[in-house]
């Protein structure tokens, strides 16, 4: 008789379910943050020609996401309306040692990171003596230590609220399954106490599906995905030389290893945005021998967030839609439109990777890589999908 194959446990990820997230820019005041804002919601991916997203207010911008395969669809299909996907980014208000208490504008701004969904860090590394730090001098590990403390103190205080409010229930005693269920969340909660004393960020841990549970209604600012921005003049960025640099990377391999580190001129980013088109923007680009950092930035933050995209497609409109990688066919159906959820019968399914090389649908077809898949199919980053779905109930 051949061995049970073991019961995999379904991973859940780390914060709020769904597939509109959204981004905060965070860092001490004066690093660049608003100026990163700017420059993304001025450049081609925040404003470009004949799309109507942009800044939706001073602090609030949906970006669109760079993708090659979106273009080459858009390429091929001709099609009267074209819509890529977005990423929503804020400006979060600058921090100051002792926002956890509520210095400077401490608790509006932990409010604000508590509603995004992850973190671009912007940290500065730039001297200027017009741009006054509001620690006295430019020390990009002393900054990077200030905010991680600031996150982690915050947090403990929301997990020994948690705590306190569970404790009062696990108080009453019993042995329904209610208070089994009260028991067993409390302990989780004292473990992720324990964690953060121990100086250690929620996302740094490999936490059970159960503990995860108990951990994203919390909402803890350390538990968010976090992009590092390395904020350099744009004379170290076109040589790619800071002195700071290494001891960045120290600090980031004891205290966040594993997390994106991207290095950028803000300064320079703003610069590109004053020239009256993109080719001359590209051409600048071109002679200093550079690239622009801002769609690597808005690409790497859909990654942190475990975000990928399926396509519709046709004459009339090609569309990239956004779900969490591992979502299956009715939920994202549910993405185009929510009565698709729950009408959902099959989908017709290829890749565009497929398309590309085969060059027609009729070839996809032909090959037999044109697929009707069910309710149990997991769509896979860059599938075109055409959904079949039945009326919804009145």
């Amino acid at each position: 008789m051949a061995p049970k194959k073991p019961v995999q446990e379904e991973k859940i990820l780390l914060g709020r379910p769904g597939n509109n997230l959204k981004s905060g820019i965070v860092g001490l005041a004066n690093v660049g943050k608003s100026t990163l804002f700017q420059a993304i919601t001025k450049c081609n991916l925040g404003n470009p020609a004949n799309f109507p997203y942009a800044t939706i207010d001073p602090e609030e911008a949906r970006v669109i996401v760079p993708d090659e395969r979106f273009d080459w669809l858009c390429e091929k299909y001709k099609p009267k309306s074209k819509v890529p996907a977005n990423l929503t980014v804020y400006d979060i208000a600058g921090l100051t040692r002792g926002a956890s208490t509520g210095a400077g504008l401490g608790n509006a701004f932990l409010s604000h990171i508590r509603a995004v969904d992850a973190i671009f860090q912007v940290v500065r590394c730039f001297d200027d003596a017009e741009i006054i730090h509001v620690e006295g001098d430019v020390n990009p590990v002393r900054d990077l230590d200030i905010i991680s403390e600031e996150l982690r103190l915050k947090d403990i205080e929301f997990v020994e609220k948690a705590l306190e409010a569970k404790k009062k229930i696990t108080r009453q005693g019993g042995q329904s399954l209610e208070q089994k269920k009260a028991r067993e969340e409390e302990a989780t909660i004292e473990k992720i106490l324990a964690w953060l004393k121990d100086g250690k960020d929620v996302r740094k841990n490999s936490w059970a599906p159960k503990e995860v549970e108990v951990i994203n209604p919390l909402f803890l600012l350390s538990a968010k995905p976090v992009v590092y921005l390395v904020n350099l003049s744009e004379k170290d960025y076109i040589r790619k030389k800071n002195k700071n640099l290494a001891k960045i990377a120290e600090w980031m391999k004891e205290n966040a290893a594993g997390d994106p580190i991207i290095p950028i001129s803000v300064s320079f980013e703003e610069r590109l945005t004053r020239f009256e088109t993109e080719e001359e923007a590209l051409a600048e680009c071109k002679e200093l021998g550079v690239e622009s950092a801002l769609p690597k930035i808005v690409t790497m933050m859909r990654k942190v967030m475990n975000l990928g995209s399926f396509f519709t497609v046709g004459p009339d409109e090609v569309r990239q839609w956004t779900i969490r990688n591992g979502t299956k066919a009715p939920q994202a159906a549910g993405v185009i439109h929510t009565d698709f959820e729950k009408t959902f019968i099959q989908a017709i399914v290829y890749n565009y990777q497929v398309l590309r090389e085969l060059g027609d649908e009729a070839e996809v077809k032909a090959k037999g890589k044109m697929m009707t898949k069910g309710k149990d199919y997991v769509v896979e980053d860059g599938d075109i999908l055409l959904i079949k779905a039945g009326a919804a109930k009145a």
